[in-house]
C-alpha cells in the first residue's frame, strides 16, 4: 500500500512525496505556504488520480518521459520522477492510481 509523507522544504513550504509500498517515490508535490493547503493537496491527489484524463503525458528536453497529475482546474498537484521509456512512465502512472487512493499519510514534520 502507498503513502503520502508530507515534509517541510528548507525554504518552510510543506510538500508531500506519494510513495508505493516498496517506498519508491512515484509522485511529488509543489510547495505549499501552509500545511492545511498541502493535506489538500494530497485529497487532491486521491480524488484526481483514477481519471486517466487528470494525467499529462510529457517529454522533458532531454526527452525522457514524465507526467503531471492536474486537479479538475488545470492546477498541477503532482509530477513524476523521469523515466527511460514511455512505458515505464505508464507504468508510473498505474501507480499511482493503485497507491494513492487508499494512501496513509505519514506526516513528518511534527
Amino acid at each position: 500500500m502507498g503513502k503520502f509523507v508530507i515534509t517541510t522544504r528548507k525554504n518552510d513550504e510543506f510538500q508531500f512525496n506519494l510513495k508505493a509500498g516498496n517506498g519508491q517515490v512515484i509522485l511529488a508535490s509543489e510547495g505549499y505556504k501552509t500545511k492545511a493547503a498541502c493535506e489538500n493537496g494530497i485529497e487532491s491527489v486521491k480524488k484526481n488520480s483514477q481519471e486517466d484524463g487528470r494525467y499529462d503525458r510529457l517529454e522533458a528536453k532531454n526527452g525522457k518521459p514524465y507526467f503531471n497529475l492536474k486537479a479538475g482546474n488545470g492546477q498541477i498537484i503532482g509530477t513524476s520522477e523521469m523515466y527511460e521509456s514511455v512505458a515505464a512512465r505508464e507504468n508510473g502512472i498505474e501507480s499511482v492510481k493503485k497507491n494513492a487512493h487508499d494512501a496513509t499519510v505519514d506526516d513528518q514534520t511534527s
